[in-house]
This record gives structure tokens, sequence and C-alpha cells, in this order.
């Protein structure tokens, strides 16, 4: 038995006790109540009855626990209220049927409905579960270092309880360079999953056969095209579904960075010391993935000196067509210049959490941002 499954159980196990011991607590108020209802009755004028309230004893543990406790609370209750009429002499009285009537009905259906719930919170998690295994197999998470570059990135999907979407991002080692996608499928969340795991496969087949950058970037442009065809539904238009991408080479041996874009957003140069942002605009674009096609030219790098120190900030449109309640976009260069001397991590954590106040929490789109850090020399591979 391996280490992670011997934790996972361990975790499943304590996880367990924890709500048994929650519910064990959460119990005691309600039960509480039933002992003191019947008690209290004995000790009250005749026209004083407090019976009734037991209903507040099984709706409280309705609340807080599963069907089985609501279902004993349920009984408990109602032999309180049977054992407060026979203390009274009442039992065969017309109010005090209706309240058994009234709290048997009620208990049952309380019952039923914490069944509901608590199969549903079991099928929210499992659809959780699901959703993390495959973000952990499309977007996996990128390494702390990769030859002479460190890195670090940030994902935020649109759609609430999900962990990926159309934003994507991946990076490859070759021999002698380090290689780096983001892209941005068309469309959001769920529904672009498909593209986001074909995009990703081609690009890390192709690196690893260390293709040129040029025949990288048409290997992903053939399979992308392949894959929107293949997968797409009849009702679809393909010809509206393409994915923006920028793929970046960097070389070990050279103070430099070699991009090409296919329409994506030009990612932002920081240099140590410079109080702006750069915004790495490459003279020929590529049209965006699926869309290749349209253009016969092939495809052509751009390069920019890239010296230890330095910092790239690739990102989607998530980020920067984000708005405040005026509708005014996100100054994403302004920011990542203002903290451009925060560590990767920290430098993402500071946008993230500004982008959040500056829209009000509000994500309309996926937003994914990945940092590249020059740094002395590589890294053992």
């Amino acid at each position: 038995m391996s280490a992670v499954t011997v934790a996972s159980s361990v975790a499943d196990k304590l996880r367990g006790r924890f709500r048994l011991s929650a519910q064990g607590r959460w119990l005691a108020g309600p039960l509480l109540v039933i002992v003191a209802i019947p008690v209290a009755d004995g000790f009250l004028p005749p026209d004083v009855h407090l019976a009734h309230l037991l209903v507040v004893a099984v709706a409280i543990t309705a609340m807080g626990t599963g069907p089985w406790a609501t279902a004993l609370v349920g009984a408990l209750a109602v032999l309180a209220l049977v054992c407060a009429g026979l203390e009274r002499r009442t039992l065969a009285s017309e109010s005090v049927l209706v309240e058994l009537v009234a709290l048997g009905v009620l208990s049952a259906l309380l019952t039923l409905f914490t069944g509901l719930r608590d199969r549903r919170a079991r099928e929210l998690e499992r659809v959780r579960s699901v959703s993390d295994a495959t973000q952990r197999v499309v977007l996996r998470p990128l390494p702390q270092r990769a030859g002479p570059v460190s890195l670090a990135s940030v994902y935020r999907s649109a759609e609430a309880d999900t962990c990926i979407g159309g934003d994507l991002y991946a990076v490859a080692r070759t021999h002698g360079s380090t290689r780096v996608v983001v892209g941005d499928v068309r469309g959001k969340g769920l529904a672009s999953i498909s593209d986001t795991a074909i995009v990703l496969g081609a690009f890390r087949a192709a690196a690893h056969r260390e293709l040129p950058l040029p025949d990288l970037v048409a290997y992903v442009e053939d399979a992308v095209h392949w894959g929107l065809g293949e997968f797409s539904e009849p009702t679809e238009d393909v010809p509206e579904r393409f994915v923006t991408a920028v793929v970046l080479d960097i070389p070990d041996d050279r103070s430099e960075v070699h991009m090409i874009s296919c329409g994506h957003p030009p990612p932002l140069l920081l240099r140590r010391g410079a109080p702006t942002a750069t915004a790495l605009a490459v003279p020929d674009p590529a049209p965006p993935l699926g869309l290749g096609a349209i253009c016969d030219s092939p495809y052509s790098i751009a390069a920019f000196p890239f010296a230890p120190g330095d910092r790239l900030l690739l990102y989607t449109d998530g980020v920067t067509e984000a708005r405040d309640g005026r509708g005014v976009f996100y100054p994403l260069a302004e920011r990542a210049a203002a903290w451009a001397d925060h560590r990767p991590e920290q430098f993402l954590d500071r946008i993230t959490t500004d982008l959040q106040a500056y829209t009000g929490g509000r994500l309309d789109d996926d937003m994914a941002m990945v940092v590249v850090e020059r740094e002395g020399r590589p890294a053992a591979v």
C-alpha cells in the first residue's frame, strides 16, 4: 500500500470521526429540549402547554445532521409528546392528536429532505473530486524551475465549483531550451475542456520531439484544426472555434526569448529597476490556432532580450478584460510594474487579490497568468 493511499485512508477516517463528533455536539440541544419540555409541562398551569415546541428540536436536528439522526430525534419528539399527553391526561384530546400527527408528518418530511440534501452533497463532492483529477491530468502544475528560468502560475475558472476551463498553460524542457505555452480557448468553463486538452497534448508531444519553434506551432495548429472538427457537435459552427496562444522558447545559453504569437495578448516584460512594463508585441502575429488555413505564410519568430533578472508575465484576456463597476478595464501593466520586486508567487498573489477587489469578486471569463523569470544559470535537468 502506497503512502498516498495510507494518507488518504487516515484522512477519510479523521473526517468521519469529526463529522460524528460534530453531529453529537449538534444533537445535544435538541435532546435537551425533548427531555426538558415534558418535565416543564408537569410544573406549568394546565392552560400553558409547551409540547408543540418539540418541533423545534426536530428542525434544529435536520439543519446540522443527517437523516438517521433526524428520524431518531423525530421519534423521540413524538414519544415526548405522548408522555406529556399522558402526564396531563390529554392524550386523547383533539388538540394533542393533531399535534401528534403534525409532528410525525413534519419529522418524516424533514428526514426525507435531509436524505436528499446529503445525497446531493455526496454527488457534489464526487464532481469536485473528478474536476480536481481532471485538472491534474490536463492542466498539470508548472514546476518551480525549468532550466534557467523559475516559474509560477495562477488559474481561476469563471464557472463556480470548477477548477479548469478554457485557459491553458504548459512548460516543456528540450535539449538546451525551455518552452512555454499560454493560450485561451474561445469560450469558457467546462465546455472548452476538450479543446484545452487537444492544445496541451499537441504542445507536449511536439516539444519533446524537439521540433523547431515554427514546426512546433504548425504541429499544434494541425492538431487543433483536426480536433475542433473531430469533436464538434453537428450543430456547432467549427470556424467560430479557435485558440489564441503565445509560444516561447528560452535558450539556456543566450539571454533572449523567441516567441510566436497566435492572436494572443502580448506578454509583459518586467526588468529589474524599470518603472514600467513593456508589452512584447510581435511584428508579424499568426492567426489563432484552428484558423491557420486562412494564412499560407510560415510562422515567423520574434526575438527579444531576456537577461538574468528579467521577468515575463504571460496572461489571458480574462485578466485584461476584467472590468470594475464603471466598466473600466483592469490596468494590468500598471499594477504589474508596481509589484515587480516581489517573488513570482507573491507577485501573482498580489495581482490576483487586487483583480478580485477591482471587479468586486466577479470574473466573467476564465483567467490564467504565468510568470517566467530568468535566473543566472540553468538548473540541472
